[in-house]
């Protein structure tokens, strides 16, 4: 990504009341931590300055506050019902077959017996097929690698969420 001065956005997001940029990164990420790191860093430069800062949160997320990360993303192939947000990610198992879906259905509840919690990737921009074979070779992994990837994959997400919510936001004004 370029680097970008100040967006209406972004001066929109750093003015929000407290309680208005909590909700608002809420909706980003459901760790409580996060958002609160995220909130005191305000006022952000730059996107990329925002950016910076949820890095910074996500890799000082204990794994409690990972874990009320992830309970905030449904499993892959069963986006929330009436969240747009959760469509559009997991807009690569929409048109998947009946067969694959069952298939990730099948993965995703043996990721969870393992791990504890439900299998998490940056889906945007992937295909169905693309996230089985990551289940599928993710689910071999011990327990500190995986939590080590689920941070990675998190902070991904996290830049995509943040990244709409500022041009949403300058959409909004315009």
């Amino acid at each position: 990504m370029t680097s970008r001065s100040s967006t209406p956005g972004l001066a929109r997001f750093n003015t929000l009341e407290e309680h208005a940029a909590t909700a608002a990164l809420h909706e980003a990420c459901a760790s409580a931590e996060w958002g609160r790191r995220l909130v005191v860093g305000r006022p952000y430069a730059t996107v990329e300055e925002l950016f910076a800062a949820s890095d910074a949160a996500m890799a000082e997320l204990t794994d409690g506050d990972l874990a009320e990360a992830m309970a905030g993303h449904p499993p892959i192939g069963r986006p929330k019902p009436g969240d747009p947000t959760s469509a559009r990610e997991q807009r690569g198992m929409a048109g998947a077959s009946d067969e694959l879906k069952a298939e990730m259905l099948e993965l995703n509840l043996a990721y969870q017996e393992k791990f504890g919690h439900v299998f998490l990737i940056c889906a945007t921009g992937r295909t169905g097929e693309q996230m089985r074979d990551a289940v599928r070779e993710r689910i071999g992994n011990a327990p500190e690698r995986e939590r080590e990837i689920v941070r990675t994959e998190l902070g991904k997400i996290n830049r995509i969420r943040l990244a709409r919510l500022v041009e949403v936001e300058e959409e909004a004004r315009s």
